[in-house]
């Protein structure tokens, strides 16, 4: 599959394909023609005696500052060299590149005035595997992602910074070494680079990816501690669903029911005295369905992102190039908020199967040892879910709630969406952990079920992760078991998919 950029549309697979090398993406004439086109509409108005902003034009509050044609290439490199005031720890490379991925899509479909070579230098850096520098704070999400688009931008003037083999270089050097001279920006092409949403959106595409995963082994998750403490199936049954049918919950409770196709042990559970299991057990479909219905919100607004034009002002003829708002990153801001909710709510009724599963209810043996007094069991993992949910819980203050004004006023609502994705994705990350501690306290509750069996697919999960941690006889340090437990559930080790649920 070929990606012709600025015509074809970009979605979640695609752009993680070009990511990883598996599509290959290219400019195709229409987008060429596009480019050039909108780039002669910019060049004619910059040699216009017509104030167009950002064109011939100061910025911001200069807005009303005419610049003279002769200026115009010094103002668009001091643009990105002041904009450049990033702080903080630099994002991984995987979410720069991205960040360069996305943007080159934006510019290609001929709304910028960006010249056809700066987008060819572009594509360069991303076939050359020269993916700059990113500091990871700085950005309010409005003029778009100014400070982290701007240090994605200095290496075309030789500035700034380039990943290689995971450590930090100068771009001075690496550019020579790969034949690249430095570039001269021009009218109205500062602007373009670092007016945008790149930011923001690369860490939703980053938490989807992450997401779509993690909702999937939340399910295979409670499904195994159902299966330990022996809870009951019914909650899950289609005719009580339909009554209520979020897509979400039908898709969750579809797959609880296949997770305990053939279980001999969920079988043996039938006629049992018990009435009703605890929320964190029977209702996975309500808890878990609505969290994959705020990923859908997401996913949904991300790709409608993803295929936007979102810098300013916006080329639309060769005398008008509207200044509107299109950089500002409430959209996003504000469902990246709801998804960290979403994602947080995972890990918060993971740790109550968890505290469950240790209670000796149902058979189990409390602090799941048979050999408790001496030994204190699985008791204290727990205390780290406990932590970690309540980390993710603080982490929940939705930044778009909050606004503070920038560039002398001119800038007087912003949506902190950089912040918003950036928690979204520390949320998710504490997810993992917590689902490790759970699926190793699921996988030993099994055990006591012994010798009845599961199904197949958690019989198939069971194994993995008896692979990598074997049952606990007696106590033992458990954080070599933990780390492993966490490594198998960041690798996607698991088999969370199966024949009846391939499509999603």
């Amino acid at each position: 599959m070929t990606f012709k950029y600025g015509i074809d549309r970009l979605n979640l697979d695609i752009v993680n394909g070009i990511a990883d090398g598996s599509i290959k993406a290219e400019l195709c004439q229409e987008a060429i023609d596009k480019i050039n086109t909108s780039r002669q509409r910019v060049e004619k108005m910059a040699a216009s005696d017509k104030a167009v902003y950002g064109i011939n034009t100061g910025f911001g509050p200069l807005c009303d500052t005419q610049i003279s044609p002769e200026d115009t290439n010094l103002l668009q490199k001091n643009l990105l060299i002041t904009h450049a005031v990033g702080v903080g720890e630099p994002i991984e490379k995987a979410i720069s590149k991205l960040m360069l991925i996305t943007k080159v899509h934006a510019l290609s479909q001929g709304f910028s005035g960006i010249r056809l070579e700066v987008v060819e230098r572009m594509l360069a850096f991303i076939k050359l595997d020269l993916i700059p520098v990113v500091p990871e704070q700085g950005s309010v999400g409005a003029s778009g992602d100014l400070a982290p688009l701007s240090h994605l931008f200095l290496p075309l003037l030789g500035e700034g910074e380039f990943w290689q083999d995971g450590t930090i270089v100068p771009a001075a050097p690496l550019l020579i070494e790969n034949g690249l001279d430095i570039m001269d920006l021009q009218a109205k092409e500062g602007l373009a680079l670092i007016n945008g949403t790149q930011f923001i959106l690369s860490h939703a595409i980053t938490a989807l990816t992450k997401m779509s995963y993690l909702l999937d082994l939340a399910d295979l998750t409670g499904a195994m501690s159902i299966e330990g403490m022996q809870g009951s199936e019914s909650p899950f049954r289609e005719e009580l669903h339909q009554t209520r049918a979020f897509k979400g919950n039908l898709e969750v409770a579809a797959r609880m029911r296949s997770f305990f196709k053939g279980s001999q042990n969920m079988a043996d559970h039938e006629g049992c005295e018990r009435v009703q299991d605890p929320y964190s057990l029977r209702c996975i479909p309500q808890v878990h369905g609505a969290s994959r219905n705020a990923f859908y919100h997401l996913e949904e607004l991300a790709e409608i992102e993803m295929n936007s034009v979102t810098d300013n002002p916006i080329v639309i003829s060769s005398e008008e190039a509207i200044s509107g708002g299109s950089f500002h990153g409430q959209p996003l801001a504000m469902v990246l908020d709801y998804a960290s909710i979403a994602a947080s709510e995972l890990g918060n009724i993971s740790d109550r199967r968890c505290y469950l599963l240790l209670e000796g209810l149902h058979g189990l043996p409390r602090l799941l040892t048979s050999a408790g007094g001496l030994n204190s069991g699985m008791m204290i993992p727990q205390y780290a879910t406990a932590a970690l949910v309540t980390e993710n819980k603080s982490l929940c203050f939705p930044p778009s709630a909050d606004s503070v004004p920038t560039s002398m006023g001119q800038e007087d609502h912003v949506s902190m969406g950089s912040i918003s994705g950036r928690q979204l994705n520390q949320i998710l990350g504490n997810v993992e952990k917590i689902f490790g501690i759970e699926l190793m306290y699921a996988a030993q509750a099994i055990e006591f079920r012994r010798p009845n069996k599961c199904s197949d697919i958690i019989e198939l999960n069971h194994k993995i992760i008896r692979d990598k941690v074997s049952k606990l006889e007696e106590d033992r340090l458990l954080k070599p078991d933990i780390d492993a437990m966490i490594k198998l559930v960041k690798t996607q080790a698991f088999k969370v998919r199966f024949d009846a649920d391939e499509s999603k």
